[in-house]
């Protein structure tokens, strides 16, 4: 049963979500954009921002799924784990931001 307080996201959104991040698990300069785009979604904060001008460098159907996502996720307010998909960003942390898992496993 849905949790009716989480916000349903629609298959279009979810499958652009699910390609995003599949691009983002690449080596290209493309996936890092994605990954930068997808990890300050998840927390600024601590992972970077997104800059916007990165978005010209990726090809027209990535645009189009980024800005899909991007709907979604400023009329919704919800976080990647929201929708189960924490391990999945996880290992993007893991893969395009070492230094910040090195950074909490060595506390100074």
């Amino acid at each position: 049963m849905r949790d009716p307080l989480i916000p349903e996201m629609p298959q279009g959104t979810w499958a652009a979500l699910e390609r995003l991040i599949k691009i983002a698990q690449g080596d290209s300069g493309q996936c890092r954009y994605v990954a930068n785009f997808l990890l300050a979604w998840w927390n600024a904060g601590e992972l970077g921002g997104f800059d916007f001008t990165d978005a010209w460098a990726v090809d027209a159907a990535i645009q189009d799924d980024m800005v899909t996502l991007f709907a979604f996720v400023v009329r919704h307010a919800v976080y990647p784990s929201t929708y189960s998909f924490g391990g999945e960003f996880e290992e993007l942390v893991r893969r395009w931001r070492p230094h910040v898992l090195a950074a909490e496993a060595d506390p100074k």
